[in-house]
């Protein structure tokens, strides 16, 4: 049987940030753990990672099931190496009039940005507090959820991104008090602007052109913040940060 390797799993490895997120990682040594629902999407970003060096594997799975996310933590651990970080990346941002919202799509936003998170944060954590506790670091582990504008604050038409994502921040809030003193570093990361993405061009050109003077979020610049976090020493953790461009009203 081959050496495990230890592993990052990016939940939501998207286009732009999730996969930005893996590939520092992958760069770190770790073996990137990639996941979305259409495993179609996910070949470019393993194409990319093992061209630049690095391991990667891809895994379909769909974050609100709990057997699939069950399934997804065991065959890593068992098979790749043990989760050493995880990072919940899903978005679901979908704004809607509160006066046409539907009860099936506010439900859906939830599961996906809120429910998801619960279910993939339990799953690892359960195997990082089972691990030894090394003498020197104390550091079983890192979970770090990506956060929104809407983390802080309700929108007008955004009642159920608003809702989903301020309870992903209390579950890491809750997560951190309770994990901390068991050497489990969970973060909680404030995305606050526009980020550099094919559907901000494609939808925002006014937006994206502001790219031109560091205007808007290079995924990139994320991902260096989310290894940082994973770095601290556990004498100076932080839980939450936020990160916005220079030109961004806060």
């Amino acid at each position: 049987m081959a050496t495990l390797q230890k592993a990052a799993l990016i939940v939501g490895a998207g286009d732009a940030t999730g996969g930005a997120i893996a590939r520092r990682f992958a760069r770190e040594g770790y073996a990137a753990c990639v996941t979305r629902r259409s495993l179609d999407k996910l070949q470019p970003l393993v194409a990319q990672i093992e061209a630049d060096g690095g391991r990667a594997h891809a895994f379909a799975c769909d974050a609100r099931k709990e057997e699939e996310v069950v399934a997804l933590v065991e065959q890593i651990e068992s098979t790749i190496g043990p989760i050493e970080v995880m990072v919940f990346n899903i978005g679901a941002n979908v704004p809607e009039s509160i006066l046409t919202e539907t009860a099936r799509k506010y439900f859906k936003v939830w599961e996906m940005a809120c429910f998801s998170g619960f279910l993939n944060g339990r799953e690892v954590a359960k195997r990082m507090v089972a691990r030894e506790l090394p003498e020197k670091g104390g550091h079983r582990g890192t979970i770090i959820f990506t956060g929104a504008t809407a983390s802080l604050r309700g929108g007008a038409n955004f009642g159920a991104f608003s809702g989903a994502k301020m309870a992903l921040r209390a579950l890491a809030q809750s997560m951190a008090r309770e994990l901390g003193p068991q050497g489990i570093h969970v973060a909680h990361v404030v995305v606050d602007g526009a980020i550099d993405t094919e559907f901000i061009r494609s939808n925002f050109p006014e937006r994206y052109a502001l790219k031109e003077s560091d205007g808007i979020l290079n995924p990139d610049h994320i991902a260096d913040t989310y290894w940082m976090l994973h770095s601290q020493p556990r004498d100076a953790w932080t839980h939450e940060i936020d990160l916005r461009p220079w030109s961004e009203k806060f």
